[in-house]
């Protein structure tokens, strides 16, 4: 919650400055592609747990993120609990059934094909951690009066860009899971009317027999995502 008087500009000398040499940096630039490419979508994780410790330092990562007006548009719920995670995956599966019985249209079902999914989903049980994540429409001051937030949508796939990264830098594997309608998450996790579910991101080791599809694999081209325009 935010205290009014706390929001007067005030510029501060640039904390925690980095400078590294034109070789450095490409290095830099190097070592964390060589390193991104090896994260992975799965959806066949292992029971072993994973310290709370990790996924809270990895979602303090993420609530580092940029962000509308500073406003940090974001909630993070944490769950380890196997009967809140059965309770989600029923809800889940629910909503997955009436998508994959018509709901989503042939064209959608014909383009996740090459993925493989289907209506069920027994990662949200066996991963140890599922990690909600809520945008947040409008905050509130410490006084209870509303403030509006500002690019909220971009804010927080900001931040759960961050958090998937630093997930895989903490050497856990991902899966970003959106069942359509998400209000159901609202209720089973009691939060506000202010909050709206994104994301459900199952978090854990890969089980040993874990695959990724061969069409997961296949990245567009630089020459297809990148346009520049150097003088």
């Amino acid at each position: 919650m935010i205290a009014k008087s706390a929001l007067d500009y005030r510029p501060l000398p640039l904390p925690d400055r980095r400078q590294f040499t034109d070789e450095e940096m490409q290095a830099r630039a190097d070592a964390f592609l060589e390193d991104v490419r090896t994260r992975h979508t799965i959806r066949h994780f292992s029971d072993r747990p994973v310290d709370r410790a990790v996924i809270e330092t990895c979602i303090r990562a993420a609530g580092t993120a940029p962000s509308g007006a500073n406003h940090q548009p974001w909630h993070f719920v944490a769950i380890a609990s196997p009967a809140l995670k059965r309770t989600i995956r029923e809800a889940a599966e629910e909503e997955e059934k009436k998508f994959y019985a018509g709901g989503a249209g042939d064209e959608w079902i014909k383009a996740l094909e090459p993925i493989g999914t289907n209506a069920d989903k027994p990662h949200l049980e066996i991963a140890p951690w599922l990690i909600v994540i809520f945008a947040q429409r409008w905050g509130t001051f410490d006084d209870g009066t509303r403030y509006k937030h500002y690019y909220v949508p971009e804010s927080v796939g900001i931040a759960t860009g961050v958090l998937i990264t630093a997930l895989h830098h903490a050497g856990l594997s991902t899966l970003t899971h959106t069942p359509n309608p998400m209000k159901f998450l609202n209720e089973i996790l009691q939060r506000p009317e202010a909050e709206k579910p994104v994301m459900i991101l199952a978090a854990g080791h890969p089980a040993d027999d874990a695959t990724v599809p061969a069409a997961a694999k296949l990245k567009k081209p630089l020459d297809q995502i990148l346009s520049v325009f150097d003088d």
